[in-house]
Parts: structure tokens; sequence; C-alpha cells
């Protein structure tokens, strides 16, 4: 294991460096008609090659493990209007009270979340009310706004049918977030194109979008060849669109997301070390907030379940020499002794070059904004040349972003 990073020279890191230009017309406004159409940029110790990504299953090393996140897209915009006719968007960012997600969208009378507000100078003190229909029945809605801080709002949510639990009603009155970089209004078609096929847990305000491009039958290619297939949870935030503008990254502050992963996971981590590719950036945050979170307990044991938590420059900070192996052992040892079958943490972790990765071996993942913190994860693995594997994809019509085409990096 290596010492740790200068955090010196990761503090000064400039965005700047993480610039390209991308013409609007590059970024992929609507998917493919098929999934698994899209191309494939393949990287692998510095070489460059252009696949489909029909054919991943020929491309990956043989007994690898492939890591999911089936985290699904909420409709996590829900609109009202004011007696004066001002429009009121609120957008739901994570669960206050209760805390937890899946309890939060249990809730049949009410439950309070940390939420974006739209036109929010127009909303003063008073209840916004909405009326929806639920089962051939008129349900009332409430919204009220608790406080605010850190440019958020957290704002209770009541209704007045107690048949309808609160992931019914953002089902029937929300509207499904698309990025702002689509510049469109969602359509019929986002809500089966902006989830994966896997997607099960409710709780992301955007989608992990590496997994776009799996179909059944790339699934079944995989199965055929061998290769396994592992799934977790990270909850998706809508940071994640947040760009650097800082002049150096060292003031970005990184978004933190909820990280959900069971005991016989951690287990099979423990086989397939040496050969695990994560599918996209949120898998790699998760996977790489394991190990963190394997030596924070190594650290500090008795630490309670509700304190886990990584924070953004931790792994910068932190000489720490104890292997990959050890530190998922801790975790396993960690939920026995407290009777827990998955770990749930926080993580703001941010992932820059310097970085060394602890328990990815590679990846697949699309194509980033400029200066985005998911492209300095990228510059993190690839070094300087994800200059030449963006240049070639500008140069050889890849489409870009949520619905563009995708890579697999192979070291």
């Amino acid at each position: 294991m290596s010492e740790k990073i200068s955090t010196k020279s990761v503090y000064n890191l400039s965005a700047q460096a993480l610039d390209y230009d991308l013409p609007d017309e590059r970024i992929a406004k609507y998917p493919l008609t098929k999934r698994d159409a899209s191309k494939l940029l393949v990287w692998e110790n510095g070489k460059i090659s252009d696949a489909v990504f029909s054919s991943i299953d020929t491309l990956l090393p043989e007994k690898s493990l492939l890591v999911f996140n089936n985290t699904k897209v909420i409709r996590a915009r829900l609109q009202f209007q004011k007696k004066t006719g001002a429009q009121i968007e609120i957008f739901c960012l994570d669960p206050v009270e209760p805390a937890d997600y899946q309890i939060s969208f249990q809730q049949t009378q009410n439950c309070t979340w940390n939420c974006m507000v739209g036109n929010l100078k127009k909303w003063k003190d008073e209840p916004l009310l909405k009326e929806i229909e639920f089962e051939g029945e008129t349900v009332g809605i409430k919204a009220e706004k608790l406080k605010q801080g850190g440019g958020n709002v957290q704002v209770c949510f009541s209704w007045d049918n107690e048949k309808m639990d609160f992931a019914s009603l953002i089902e029937a009155f929300g509207i499904l977030p698309i990025p702002p970089y689509l510049n469109r209004e969602t359509e019929e078609s986002d809500q089966l194109r902006y989830q994966t096929i896997y997607s099960k847990i409710k709780g992301s305000v955007a989608a992990p979008t590496a997994g776009l491009h799996f179909t059944d039958e790339v699934f079944n290619s995989l199965k055929k060849k061998e290769i396994e297939c592992a799934e977790l949870t990270l909850h998706v935030g809508a940071g994640t669109f947040k760009p650097v503008k800082s002049e150096t990254i060292a003031d970005h502050e990184m978004h933190a997301e909820q990280i959900h992963v069971h005991k016989d996971f951690l287990k099979l981590l423990l086989k397939k070390t040496g050969n695990l590719i994560a599918v996209g950036t949120t898998s790699i945050r998760t996977l790489e907030s394991l190990y963190w979170l394997g030596v924070q307990l190594s650290e500090t044991p008795d630490i309670s379940p509700s304190q886990l938590h990584i924070a953004q420059w931790l792994p910068y900070q932190k000489e720490t020499h104890i292997s990959v192996t050890k530190s998922i052992n801790t975790l396993i040892n960690y939920l026995e002794k407290h009777q827990l079958e998955s770990l749930i943490a926080s993580t703001q972790i941010i992932i820059v070059p310097g970085y060394e990765f602890k328990i990815v071996d590679g990846m697949i993942t699309n194509f980033h904004q400029p200066q985005s913190t998911l492209l300095l994860l990228i510059s993190a693995y690839l070094g300087d040349d994800w200059k030449n594997v963006y240049k070639h994809a500008l140069q050889n019509d890849y489409r870009f972003l949520s619905y563009g085409d995708s890579n697999l990096y192979l070291k």
C-alpha cells in the first residue's frame, strides 16, 4: 500500500486542466433505439480501439466481476402553483425525517425531505397545496417550508389519504428529472430509458448512466462467458451535475450520498480481488469508499453504525498500509458484531489525480462533462491519457454524456 498522498499537490489541482471543448451537437439529447447499439471506446494500457457495446463480453477479462449500482431514479420534481399563479417547483434530494430512504417512502401521512426549490423567492411562509387523483379518490397534498441552509430547504410533505405512501405520491404527482444539459422537458420515453433495466432501489435523482447500455442479451452473453455480476446501491444526488467552479479543487465541496451493501456482497469482493470491473462512477465511488470505511473501522472499531461516513479528503489525509482483504474483513466482522446483514453509510469521497485505486481494477463509464468531478475521477485512472481518449471520441463521432456512448478502461 502506498503512503499518504501529498495533500498540497492534490488541493492545488486546477479544474481548468480538466477542460475540453464539447460542442452542444455532440451531446446526445435522446438515447439510441437499442440500448446496446451504442459505440464502445476501449482503452487498455494506453491503446485505444473502437467497438460496439453489445460485444463487451468479448472484451472483458475472464472470471472478472462486474459491479452495478441498482439504484432507481425517483420522480423527484414536484410542481405546485400558488393562488397568485406563481409556479413553485420542489426537487426532492434526500430524506430528513425519517432519514432512511425506504422508510421515508413507506410513510402514509407525512415525511420531510431536503429539497432544492425553484422560484423560492415567491414562496413565503404559507403552505403549498395540490390535489391529485389516486385510485379514484382525490388526495390533498401540502408542502410546508421548515428551514433553509446551504442553498437547500427542508420541506415537510403531508397528505390526507393513508392508503397512499410517499412512494406512490411522487409516482403519481412527480416528474422524472433528466439532466439539465439536455435542455428539454422530460418526455414519456425517458420514464423507461432513463432507468437501467436492473434498477430496483428507489432513491436517486440521476441515473447511473454507465448501466443504461446493458440489455438482457448482454447479460446472457456475460453469463455464458462466466463473468459474474453483483449489485450495490448508491443513491445519486443532484450534486453529480455540479461543475468545479473554484480555481482549485480544494475549494469544491463534494456532495454526500448514501451507500448500501449486503454482507454477502462484501464476501464476494474478497474472492474477486484483482478482477473487479466497476460499472459507472457511482459504483467506483462506493467500492473505494468501502476500503476507507474498513480503514476507519480498523482504527475506531467502536464507532456506531449511524456515524459511518467517509469525508471528502480522508484518503489524502490518512496514511495507511492496510490491505484490501483486511479492510473488507473488518467490515464483515463489524456487521457480524452488530448483527447486521447490510452496511449503510454515507460518502463524500472525491477521487482526483494522485489517488491510488484500492478495489477497482477496471471501469465501464460514459463520457463526462468538462470540469466535472466525474472527469476528475477518470483522469485519476487514466492520467493525462484521458485527453487522448476524449480527442479520439470527438474525432470519431462518439455521442457524449448521459444518453451518449460508452467506454471500457482496463489496466
